[in-house]
């Protein structure tokens, strides 16, 4: 269990890494003050509190270190003066009414061994982040075809009660032949065993994705944004990580 202050959201899908941080993913959670990342080798995204004052930027800045980026999914408050805003998209939510839900006889578990062949299928794809650790944060499922990986989706933010469906990709070689919706059911099927519901995040723009997934049987919840800061050069008092 985290010390310190109580941090918590309205709904655990409106602050998803918040809720994945101090939640189930709380084992990951490197944390200043009111401000929690995942180690940058797992994940990129931090969580700052539903209404982050000074002290939080403070913290947030000292915990990055000077001119470091800070990626911060789902946050639409103000980014304060002398941050430079290095991206921001904007974002939808999706959550599970009523998909298919199914697992996949093809689809095979993925685990550190298979972390070099997903970094290769990640940079030829470009899904989203995905990291050396990234296959920590959940399950991943791959589709192989004559030994090499050819599609894969898995779990990454973990709030309570919830799984988000997250890097799902296929090899520019094999789409059109439904493995990418084969696996998103496939990983639906193993979050629904455990009692928790999928939900996923893509960019507003990507109506293409948008339309896939509803059409498994997602709904928009909400729209969100995806943005990163970089840190001033120039930072105040630090205090030790963990207070």
């Amino acid at each position: 269990m985290l010390d310190g202050p109580a941090i918590g959201a309205a709904h655990p899908l409106d602050n998803p890494a918040l809720g994945s941080l101090t939640g189930p993913h709380a084992y990951f959670a490197e944390r200043r003050g009111r401000v929690l990342r995942y180690p940058v080798d797992v994940s990129p995204w931090l969580a700052l509190p539903d209404e982050p004052e000074a002290g939080d930027w403070a913290d947030l800045a000292a915990l990055v270190g000077p001119g470091g980026e800070a990626p911060l999914a789902g946050f639409n408050g103000r980014i304060p003066d002398g941050w430079e805003v290095t991206f921001d998209i904007d974002g939808v939510q999706l959550v599970d009414d009523g998909i298919a839900a199914a697992p996949d006889a093809e689809a095979v578990r993925l685990g550190p061994a298979d972390v070099p062949d997903m970094l290769d299928l990640v940079e030829r794809t470009r899904p989203g982040p995905f990291l050396p650790r990234t296959v920590e944060l959940g399950t991943y499922l791959g589709i192989r075809r004559n030994g090499a990986l050819v599609a894969m989706a898995g779990e990454r933010l973990h709030p309570p009660g919830w799984t988000e469906i997250s890097a799902v990709c296929t090899d520019p070689g094999f789409r059109g032949e439904g493995l990418a919706t084969r696996l998103i059911l496939a990983v639906a099927h193993g979050i629904r065993e455990r009692g928790e519901i999928p939900f996923l995040h893509t960019g507003a723009g990507n109506t293409n994705a948008i339309r896939l997934y509803e059409s498994l049987g997602f709904r928009l919840r909400r729209s969100t944004r995806f943005l990163a800061a970089r840190v001033p050069e120039r930072l105040g008092e630090e205090r030790p990580v963990g207070v």
